[in-house]
């Protein structure tokens, strides 16, 4: 069937008199193209294939001609609808009853797994007209006999590929052959399978096809972000964003029911109100908690993709991906929990370096850019904190009967107060606004300062001289041309023309300054004598670490080995695995410089704490700089993946006059 159709309203469909009424008090006017082509179809009678994307209105696209083909008389079920969720089953039978609550006596009974069977079964033995069902439980009631499906007359598969997915398809067929073989059948699917086009092929006759193309996998109206997980840890970058986006209700997503279940504890912990549902989570508990999301009791939902189909809460405003989704399909279901029926909504994803391959498989997948987004800075947090404690205090002298009304009494206190202790009132105020804050600060500290742009620059263009085997650190003049030196002999002029680090000792790394507040010094065991480049080591440590470049302090590389600077408080396993890790085809076998120093021996092999490496010894060509050990040749290494240019906090040679050292 062509998916152009003609412009049409409800009313022009034929729907019955108490379905329309419902119609007009929702408010719809004017039917999705979905609705639109399947509604004549299903009042003619005729079964129906639909192909579109969730959120395009597909349950009033059968469930408004469904029920106005109803007989409200008979007791038994005329309407049988599976579902994979049971969030789904849920979702469509509220739907029914919405759409039909001007038809006297109607009765729509939503059966799934996870729920006492009694409900159900006193449901049943009182007569119901629409069943909406997980194809399992669907299952026991038929061979429990408790489910009498001799009178049905429709029977819907909605999200077929996700009952595919869900392993559900033998569950399906098996209720598709226990129906009466005079039932209609509308096959609803975003996807079309094999074994979906199979199933139609069998049971359905002479089906209409309803396609609904659409441009791109996700609702336009759904603006998309993303973050790059680095430095700041994911839980405070959650927390700034709650705390500086405007949002009604946000759904957030989480890899695995352990997560919710911590993440929704700790924004509880921040004063957020969260909540969190997972598979593990009692039926019961979900529904309340889903409940209390729709009431305004809960600003927070953390769920598992459990949760990805069939929740449609009005308030859900904006859906976070915390953990990123396996797949890109998930990502679309997920993302589509906001923006439904026409309302904007807002897409945020945290995305680590590892995962850049994901992001642009969703890119590919949505035909949809995703902006890069930045995370509120310190300054717009304490803006909007210093806004919201200050909204307080205007709702608070504002005459409010709920509250207790007059704030008179209080207002004598301060008085009193401000007379006998000869204290000023603004005095007396701030002290009673600082116990309202109690230990919490009102404010964030502010970020550490980073150098500004044009210095990171500076260092950016410098870092990539290196990578191309230039400039090697610190504020020295270029590498003259090789050829310059062809020809010439290296006992009169190379020692003037090569640079002085080649010849001259080190002595400005002996010893090493403390490193910057905040940070900890690390050797690896990887150097010059590896063909190691500060471009190689900031890519390394960045991107098996998921930390932002910038945290990465000064480095000083050294013949066999190499110093630098990274945050304090590291975890343990971090560390253990950057041990792992090669760069330039060494391990770095990474350690703290103060335990290298306590085993006996120092980073520059010497005894004791103070750190004073040896002074090379160079010859020309480089034939054997280390007396009679001849120096390995410099092997050719590709650059690692995810290098990235070293910005200022990288400090690859020591300071200079124009770079101060750190503060101790």
């Amino acid at each position: 069937m062509s998916t152009e159709t003609p412009v049409l309203r409800f009313a022009d469909l034929g729907l019955a008199e108490g379905v329309m009424a419902a119609v007009k008090e929702v408010g719809y006017e004017t039917p999705s193209p979905i609705q639109a082509a399947t509604i004549p179809a299903l009042m003619a009678g005729r079964d129906v294939l639909g192909q579109a994307q969730t959120g395009t209105g597909k349950t009033a696209a059968f469930a408004l001609p469904l029920l106005s083909r109803l007989d409200l008389t008979k007791t038994k079920p005329q309407v049988l609808v599976l579902a994979p969720t049971r969030e789904l089953a849920i979702q469509v039978a509220e739907a029914f009853q919405r759409y039909a609550n001007k038809l006297p006596g109607f009765h729509v009974l939503p059966i799934y797994g996870g729920q006492s069977y009694y409900p159900q079964l006193q449901a049943l033995k009182r007569g119901v007209h629409v069943v909406v069902g997980t194809p399992g439980r669907v299952i026991d009631h038929l061979d429990r006999g408790t489910l009498d499906l001799s009178e049905l007359k429709a029977l819907v598969l909605d999200e077929a590929d996700e009952m595919l997915r869900m392993g559900f398809i033998d569950d399906v067929e098996t209720v598709l052959k226990k129906v009466p073989e005079t039932r209609q059948v509308a096959l609803f699917s975003a996807t079309m399978p094999s074994q979906i086009r199979r199933i139609a092929q069998t049971y359905l006759r002479d089906p209409a096809e309803v396609t609904i193309a659409a441009k791109t996998t996700t609702a336009t109206n759904i603006r998309q972000r993303f973050w790059f997980v680095s430095g700041l840890h994911k839980l405070d970058a959650l927390t700034r964003i709650l705390e500086a986006e405007p949002y009604d209700a946000m759904l957030v997503f989480a890899r695995t029911k352990l997560g919710t279940d911590e993440l929704a504890e700790k924004l509880q912990a921040r004063g957020l109100a969260a909540a969190a549902i997972n598979g593990d989570v009692q039926q019961a508990q979900r529904e309340k908690t889903i409940q209390n999301l729709k009431d305004g009791k809960i600003d927070i939902l953390v769920a598992t993709d459990v949760a990805a189909r069939g929740l449609d809460v009005e308030r859900i405003t904006h859906v976070l991906n915390y953990d990123i989704p396996y797949d890109t399909e998930s990502y679309v279901h997920r993302i589509g929990r906001t923006g439904r029926a026409g309302r904007s909504g807002e897409a945020i994803l945290f995305v680590s370096p590892r995962e850049k391959g994901m992001l642009r498989a969703i890119e590919r997948a949505t035909r949809q850019p995703i902006e890069e987004m930045q995370l509120p800075t310190v300054e717009s947090v304490n803006d909007a904190r210093v806004t919201k404690f200050l909204s307080r205090i205007t709702d608070t002298l504002a005459p409010d009967e709920s509250s207790g009304g007059d704030i008179g009494l209080y207002r004598e206190l301060v008085e009193r107060y401000e007379r006998e202790q000869n204290v000023p009132a603004i005095e007396v105020a701030a002290a009673l606004a600082k116990l309202l804050q109690g230990d919490t600060p009102l404010l964030l500290a502010p970020d550490r300062k980073q150098p500004p742009f044009a210095q990171q620059r500076e260092y950016a263009e410098r870092a990539q001289r290196a990578d191309r085997g230039g400039d090697r650190g610190g504020d020295r003049g270029e590498r003259p041309q090789r050829e310059s030196r062809e020809g010439q002999g290296f006992s009169e002029r190379a020692p003037r023309e090569r640079p002085a680090r080649e010849f001259a000792p080190k002595k400005d790394f002996a010893p090493r300054s403390a490193p910057e507040p905040g940070m900890e010094t690390y050797r690896i065991e990887v150097g010059h004598m590896h063909g190691v480049k500060p471009g190689n080591i900031v890519g390394a440590i960045a991107n098996e670490a998921e930390l932002d470049s910038k945290y990465i302090g000064r480095i000083d590389i050294h013949d066999d080995h190499s110093i630098l600077d990274l945050p304090e408080g590291m975890p343990k396993p971090l560390l253990m695995h950057l041990k792992k890790v090669r760069v330039s085809g060494q391990p770095l076998r990474l350690q703290r410089l103060d335990e290298v120093g306590a085993a006996g021996h120092d980073a520059g092999g010497h005894e004791g704490g103070d750190y004073a490496p040896k002074p090379r010894s160079f010859k020309p060509h480089g034939d054997k700089p280390h007396g009679d050990k001849p120096r390995p040749p410099r092997p050719h290494f590709a650059k690692p993946q995810g290098g990235k240019p070293a910005p200022k906090s990288h400090r690859k040679g020591p300071p200079t006059s124009d770079r101060p050292k750190p503060k101790f």
